[in-house]
C-alpha cells in the first residue's frame, strides 16, 4: 500500500468506491476492505497527513468534515442503534491521510 491511498487511490480514480456522502471537500464511502460489518470512511479531499498535523488554515475543512462525520454517524446509529467513530494516529494510521472510520458491529476479522 501507498503511504496515502487516498489522494493516491480514491482521488485519482484508481480504486473505484461506493460513495455515502460528498461535498465540495469531504467524502465519506464504504471502506474498500471492511474490518467491520459496517465500515465506513470519511476523509477531506485535501491533503492532510494527520489529526495532530492539522492547522488553524484547516479548521473550516474540519468542521465540514466532522459535518459529514455526524450525519454519517446519526445514518448508521438510526439504522443499527450504534457506532463507533474512530481516527488512527502514528504506527495505528496505515495512510498518513487524514481519515475517520464510522463502524458498526465486532470486528470481522
Amino acid at each position: 500500500m501507498t503511504e496515502d491511498f487516498y489522494c493516491d487511490e480514491v482521488f485519482s480514480g484508481k480504486t473505484k468506491v461506493t460513495k455515502v456522502i460528498e461535498t465540495d471537500n469531504v467524502l465519506a464511502y464504504y471502506h474498500t476492505k471492511p474490518f467491520y460489518p459496517v465500515h465506513i470512511v470519511a476523509v477531506p479531499k485535501r491533503h492532510i497527513s494527520s489529526l495532530i498535523t492539522l492547522e488553524e488554515s484547516d479548521h473550516d475543512l474540519l468542521l465540514e468534515l466532522m459535518s459529514v462525520i455526524q450525519e454519517v454517524a446519526s445514518m448508521v446509529t438510526e439504522e443499527k442503534g450504534a457506532c463507533r467513530v474512530i481516527t488512527n494516529l502514528g504506527a495505528y494510521q496505515d495512510s498518513k491521510h487524514l481519515h475517520w472510520h464510522i463502524v458498526f458491529g465486532e470486528p470481522l476479522k
